[in-house]
């Protein structure tokens, strides 16, 4: 099934009316579908023609014109499907995306340049382990490959299942990057200058678009999502590649770096609560949101953990906290498995 986010499209014909609840099973109504509900038990209530006002991997919500009802599944084995009063999205809510996107960017033009701090690449780990300089700090990115690794054997085999495959090429983008973060990460820690600090950044932005992307693709499914996946994936490299050409030429902008991970910390709960996401999505993205400020708190306060805890700098738990944050997001994706089956079963009810 192609997921639909957008507002009332499609209808579905109801034949008769049903019973204030009936038993369907997952993942089997489909735009244009014909729904006999006769064989539940009979109402008083007329025949109505329903409009879909949101549809994503999960959830789905129909508006009746006729009766101001909306009808929500749910799907799970054996769910309940229950009409409720609707409440329509209001049209202008569909558009706060794209009102914040533009704003972000008059903003940061506006702003000027935003320089990397002089003192950057002053880290507080000086710590050795087996010949490896600022240890601390090169191998705990260790957890960001582990996490790719449990996201890719565990999403990828479902990857053309219908909790999954909207948002695959996005998440497959997201698991690479975290993967290339692992070594970037390190490789600039061992030494930390502007050169390889630009093979640190580049996955990181890579994540991020990543995870826009899959996000998007869990929102809107078709074929745009390959198309989204390559504009995202070429933003992040051209964020970096920005950097790079300007600090080359004597004033670094991180400006575009930041407005990509901006954007992700932002759109990402905003269109998961636009979209109706279902709980558990929003609750292990937000999760993954909160602990990402967390780490950039971490990171800010290197110097002043070190000198509190003496055992650890704060940008060694940057990257820790950093890694719950990504395998809460993973731990999301495969919630979904959890609750629905990966099959797409017919629909005895379709007509």
């Amino acid at each position: 099934m192609r997921p639909v986010a957008s507002s009332l499209v499609g209808t579905t014909e109801v034949q008769r009316a049903s019973a204030r609840r009936i038993r369907i099973p997952p993942f089997c109504i489909r735009i244009g579908d014909k729904i006999d509900l006769s064989r539940t038990e009979q109402q008083s209530k007329p025949p109505s023609k329903l409009l879909l006002e949101h549809c994503s991997f999960s959830s789905y919500s129909y508006l009746s014109n006729a009766q101001d009802w909306e009808l929500t599944m749910q799907p799970a084995p054996g769910v309940d499907v229950s009409i409720r009063q609707a409440h329509p999205m209001d049209p202008w809510i569909k558009h706060a995306p794209t009102i914040i996107t533009v704003g972000m960017i008059v903003i940061l033009a506006l702003h000027g340049r935003i320089a990397q701090p002089a003192h950057y690449h002053d880290f507080a780990d000086q710590s050795v382990a087996s010949g490896i300089p600022h240890a601390a700090d090169v191998l705990s990115n260790v957890g960001f490959a582990l996490v790719a690794i449990w996201g890719w054997l565990t999403l990828r085999p479902r990857r053309a299942s219908a909790q999954l495959r909207g948002g695959w090429p996005g998440y497959r983008l997201f698991l690479i990057g975290l993967l290339l973060t692992a070594f970037g990460s390190a490789f600039y820690h061992l030494a930390p200058d502007n050169f390889s600090l630009i093979w640190d950044r580049l996955p990181i932005a890579v994540v991020c678009a990543g995870l826009l992307a899959g996000v998007r693709g869990d929102i809107h499914g078709g074929s745009q999502n390959k198309i989204d996946v390559i504009v995202l994936a070429f933003c992040a490299i051209a964020s970096v590649a920005w950097w790079v050409i300007t600090d080359r030429n004597g004033a670094g902008d991180l400006r575009p770096y930041l407005l990509l991970q901006g954007l992700a910390l932002i759109l990402i709960p905003l269109w998961q609560a636009i979209y109706r996401s279902p709980r558990a999505d929003r609750i292990a993205f937000a999760s993954a949101m909160g602990l990402y400020i967390l780490a950039k708190v971490a990171e800010l306060l290197d110097h002043e953990i070190a000198a509190a805890f003496g055992f650890v700098t704060g940008h060694t738990l940057k990257h820790l906290i950093a890694t719950a944050a990504t395998a809460a997001v993973v731990w999301g994706l495969t919630r979904r498995f959890s609750r629905a089956p990966v099959a797409n079963p017919p629909c005895p009810l379709a007509g």
